[in-house]
């Protein structure tokens, strides 16, 4: 099978496919990856372990912080004690909770998440109509451009002596360099 289809078959089931956990399979939370196909993965209960990601998933399917995975324990593991045998999007999650089988430690999560998500929603909301309003003002501010703090910040200012310097010099203006705004 070439890697194109086997691609398609392995994304097709991931995404496709609305699986419950069987009584030696668990519900875990990807807390961080640590490389070579190893992530750090807690339970609802609060249990820190690795577990890795077998090939079939390697190279065609992502797992990021944060996201939700079904585990088969490993036996022989010290480190490593299980294997990632599920990644649950959205959907599956959805799916799962109204079947009830979701953990009651990721519940809580799962409504402060939603909770942060309206707030969020409303904030972006009332901020669009304010901007329309002030249109005009924000194209003439430059305080949203980017200041590269790499380099060093000219500012050159014309500054008028008084009359009798200026006279004597022969300059009416003189141009002075300061650094930093100083």
């Amino acid at each position: 099978m070439s890697q194109a289809t086997k691609r398609k078959h392995v994304v097709k089931e991931v995404l496709g496919d609305f699986v419950t956990p069987t009584e030696n399979q668990q519900i875990v939370k990807v807390t961080g990856s640590r490389g070579n196909n190893l992530h750090d993965v807690v339970t609802a209960q609060g249990e820190t372990f690795l577990v890795s990601m077998p090939t079939k998933f390697r190279k065609n399917i992502w797992i990021k912080r944060g996201d939700y995975v079904i585990v088969d324990p490993i036996e022989e593991g010290e480190k490593v004690k299980a294997e990632i045998s599920f990644i649950l999007y959205k959907d599956h999650i959805q799916y799962l909770q109204k079947q009830n089988l979701w953990p009651e430690g990721f519940m809580e999560e799962q409504s402060t998440q939603d909770r942060m998500k309206k707030r969020l929603e409303k904030d972006e909301e009332t901020p669009e109509k304010d901007e329309e309003e002030d249109v005009s003002d924000s194209e003439d501010d430059d305080s949203d451009l980017f200041v590269n703090t790499n380099r060093c910040n000219y500012q050159y200012s014309d500054c008028e002596e008084d009359e009798d310097d200026s006279e004597e010099d022969g300059d009416g203006d003189k141009e002075q360099r300061t650094e930093n705004g100083s």
